[in-house]
């Protein structure tokens, strides 16, 4: 079968990796693609935005089955000019894609709901913002109600912080269109944990969990970013944690959703913050995490094809999910400055002694072919080195050995991802 995935991130490639592996997939494509996935996939020159040329790449490729990587698109709506065209297609609708697209509605709809969050207000005027915040507890958590590339949250611990924030959002619009609406949140304290999952409509299977590190860095320090590193599966995500959400969190989203008219099938990431008070949702994506489905994909048995066709088909129920049992750890290398300002263009250097390597993996997020054809850096995250071990400890240790294989100017990482490992243990 030939199959096109849109997008163009070390999530994709990832994705892409996981696609390969399949024995049913003769040809791959992806718009437009890095020069990562070139190694796996046709590029092509379509940006993911342009619905109209890709549903006519697909109909004109006769691809069987395209695979929509990104947030913007899906909230966009490309699901539903796919399938307007008769075209299978992986991914949420646009009235399902919402979940992500509007933390406003994702808040409204586990209140109504009973899934547990934390407590919140919704404004769409920043004078009445500034009035709530007269009165609100700090730390406090201001969000844009829109997609904001991961970035959208501020964490403001004074009425001066949280003032300064609403201007930023609401009146300056440094998200954009994002920030016409805003989410004040209570400050929820315990540890993060990632859980993606495959969601049918009305059936969903839960996939390894992972815990990914937002922060520019080390420490938790400075910016927060698309995401640093990241590790799969959490020792923080233990089996009274999972009993809990699969009986309070995961199905009851898919229940809403349907409920709501909604009909959810795809990914459903959950970010999950572990209060005292228990689990609770911090946040949806209607997608694959990014960094986090560079350790959990790697790890994953199943033929993603035919997980994914179950998804669209609404028979997800007849799978099992089947994960290795071992570990991964991510580290991102990134450009210096990032997430502000950076440079790009310089030349990638090492990267074949990732070849041959089973357990190891370089992931490209934000690469390019120069004029001369070498690879170059083309973005704020440009690398994801990802490794597999037998645990945690051994997965890092190889992921921070893999990161040294690998130069370029003004490289940045952080050097303490998975460092909660050791704290576990």
């Amino acid at each position: 079968m030939k199959v096109l995935i849109v997008g163009s991130g070390g999530r994709e490639h990832a994705i892409a990796t996981a696609v390969a592996k399949s024995p049913r997939v003769d040809k791959i494509y992806c718009a437009p693609g890095n020069a990562g996935i070139a190694a796996l996939a046709e590029c092509v020159a379509i940006g993911a935005m342009e619905f109209d040329k890709l549903v006519a790449f697909a109909k004109e490729n006769a691809i069987d089955f395209t695979i929509i990587g990104m947030d913007d698109p899906l909230v966009g709506g490309v699901v539903d000019a796919f399938e307007a065209e008769g075209l299978k297609v992986f991914g949420p609708r646009k009235n399902a894609a919402i979940l992500e697209g509007s933390k406003a509605f994702s808040k409204d709809l586990m209140k109504k709901y009973n899934i547990p969050t934390a407590a919140y207000e919704n404004f769409t005027d920043p004078t009445e913002a500034l009035a709530y915040l007269e009165t609100a507890k700090f730390p406090i958590v201001l969000k844009a109600d829109g997609l904001a590339l991961g970035k959208g949250v501020l964490i403001c611990n004074t009425l001066e912080e949280a003032k300064d924030g609403v201007k930023e959002i609401m009146e300056d619009k440094k998200f954009g269109s994002a920030g016409n609406a805003m989410v004040i949140e209570e400050f929820m304290t315990g540890r993060e944990v990632s859980v993606l999952s495959f969601v049918d409509g009305k059936s969903i299977q839960i996939m390894s969990s992972a815990q990914d590190h937002k922060r520019a860095m080390d420490g938790d320090q400075g910016l927060n970013t698309g995401g640093m590193g990241t590790f799969s599966p959490s020792p923080f995500y233990t089996t009274e944690v999972d009993e809990f959400c699969k009986k309070y969190i995961y199905q009851a989203t898919v229940d809403a959703m349907a409920a709501e008219g909604r009909e959810f099938k795809g990914v459903i990431f959950f970010g999950l913050m572990l209060t005292p008070e228990g689990p609770k949702v911090l946040e949806y994506n209607a997608r694959f995490g990014d960094p986090e489905t560079q350790v959990v994909l790697p790890r994953m048995k199943n033929d993603i094809i035919d997980v994914m066709e179950a998804c669209v088909d609404g028979t997800l129920d007849q799978i099992t999910l089947e994960f290795e049992d071992n570990a991964a750890v991510c580290v991102v290398l990134a450009s210096n400055g990032y997430p502000v300002a950076y440079d790009k263009g310089f030349v990638i250097k090492g990267m074949e002694a990732f070849e041959g390597k089973d357990d190891y993996f370089c992931f490209h997020a934000g690469t390019k072919f120069n004029e001369e054809g070498v690879i170059v850096t083309n973005g704020g995250r440009v690398l994801g080195i990802t490794a597999k071990g037998s645990d945690l400890k051994e997965a890092r240790a190889k992921a921070y050995e893999a990161t040294e294989w690998v130069s370029f100017d003004n490289k940045y990482m952080r050097h303490d991802i998975g460092k909660a490992i050791d704290e576990a243990n």
